[in-house]
């Protein structure tokens, strides 16, 4: 069955005449009681009681028409989500953005991309306050109530000062930090995010909510943060820890329209997805 004929149908139906169906539909009648012969074949039913008078729906014609219109209706709802020409997108951690925009640009090119930069405050990029569309992101956080996709998992490291002395460790464990004092997130960011980040228990240190402000807290005053293995940091180091699980890179999203669907499916295609 394709959609078009189930349209013509439906004009059938509802117009229980095919004059004024083939009319309705810019179409010549033959083609259209043509159209409707072949349903009837594909299907295996008689659909409608045709006399010179019109026609009328048989009892397998009713039931097609109640479900044709649902699912005709569902079709005009992917078209016109579709037919959208914005999505926002919230980015925290962009390693592979690159991959993804040119997957999703290849297959729809006249999609306006809206990127949001989210802080470190907020894991999900403004998805739960409905800020963006879907969320380019890295955990663990809470993923209650969002759907998630895991693109890859990084190992992470403490960021240090070239300077200081434990910079110079081929690897270190979070107890090899107890004494010094770590980033912490804002008041109410999530539990999970802020744990992992703190290497799973609590810390002290200044409040920070984005990269940069990390960055500068470590060559001033020595705090200690994490970083995933591989971030060029200019003149900070990033040494791997060894008691801490990766931090996966994720997509996040809450509604499964077509668009969003299909900027999961660009990630997929990026060569990303493990």
């Amino acid at each position: 069955m394709e959609l078009r004929t189930l349209r013509y149908f439906v004009a059938v139906a509802e117009e229980l005449h095919f004059g004024r169906a083939a009319r309705r539909l810019h179409l010549s009648q033959p083609p259209l009681s043509r159209a409707i012969k072949h349903l009837e074949a594909d299907l295996g039913v008689t659909l409608l009681h045709r006399s010179p008078a019109g026609v009328t729906l048989t009892e397998a014609g009713r039931t097609l028409l109640h479900e044709a219109k649902v699912l005709l209706d569902h079709a005009d709802r992917i078209r016109t989500t579709l037919a959208r020409r914005t999505l926002t997108v919230g980015i925290l951690s962009d390693r592979g953005a690159a991959r993804i925009a040119t997957a999703f640009r290849r297959r729809h090119p006249h999609v306006e991309i809206r990127i949001r930069e989210a802080d470190l405050t907020d894991p999900t990029c403004g998805l739960r306050t409905n800020q963006v569309d879907v969320a380019l992101t890295r955990g663990p956080f809470d993923t209650r109530g969002l759907k998630t996709l895991v693109l890859r998992e990084d190992p992470v490291g403490a960021v240090l000062r070239e300077d200081d002395p434990l910079a110079q460790r081929d690897h270190l464990t979070t107890a090899d930090l107890d004494d010094r004092t770590w980033f912490q997130f804002p008041e109410g960011t999530d539990e999970i995010w802020q744990s992992y980040w703190n290497g799973g228990r609590p810390r002290r240190g200044p409040v920070v909510r984005a990269v940069q402000e990390c960055v500068q807290s470590v060559l001033w005053n020595g705090t200690v943060g994490l970083a995933p293995l591989g971030h060029d940091l200019g003149e900070l180091k990033v040494v791997p820890l060894t008691d801490l699980p990766p931090s996966p890179v994720v997509l996040a999203w809450v509604q499964d329209d077509p668009l969003t669907w299909a900027f999961v499916e660009a990630a997929k295609q990026a060569s990303l997805y493990i």
